[in-house]
């Protein structure tokens, strides 16, 4: 589906809407972008690289992993070869959540894409 900026907030919000109605843990924006981060990105993470990753203090990803953890969406352990360094994990409940944003975000585009279809196909009944 190509999309317009507007149809992709509409899946966005949609999705986000429907993930505060579910069950289970409501992340806040920077909670779900590391969230996104570790499970969509090439690994390993480190608490230090997705600060970086995200512009923000290391402490905002340590409370961010904190919440997650309580959830078990994600798990650290100190980096065997670096003892220095936190790696971040993911989980079994964490991969499900993953799955489950992707269907939420499916189901959404293809509620927008016959809306949209509705839509054209009521013009052009207009037009003729």
């Amino acid at each position: 589906m190509q999309s317009a900026p507007d149809e992709l907030i509409e899946v966005l919000r949609e999705t986000v809407v429907s993930l505060v109605r579910r069950d289970g843990p409501d992340l806040t924006a920077r909670q779900l972008s590391i969230f996104l981060i570790v499970y969509l990105g090439e690994g390993p993470h480190t608490v230090r690289g997705l600060a970086s990753a995200l512009n923000v203090p290391k402490a905002s990803v340590t409370r961010g992993l904190d919440r997650m953890s309580k959830f078990e969406l994600t798990h650290r352990r100190t980096d065997p070869q670096d003892r220095r360094s936190v790696l971040v994990q993911r989980t079994v409940k964490g991969t499900a959540l993953v799955r489950e944003i992707q269907a939420v975000m499916g189901e959404a585009a293809d509620a927008l894409a016959k809306k949209l279809n509705l839509r054209k196909a009521h013009a052009s009944s207009h037009t003729h």
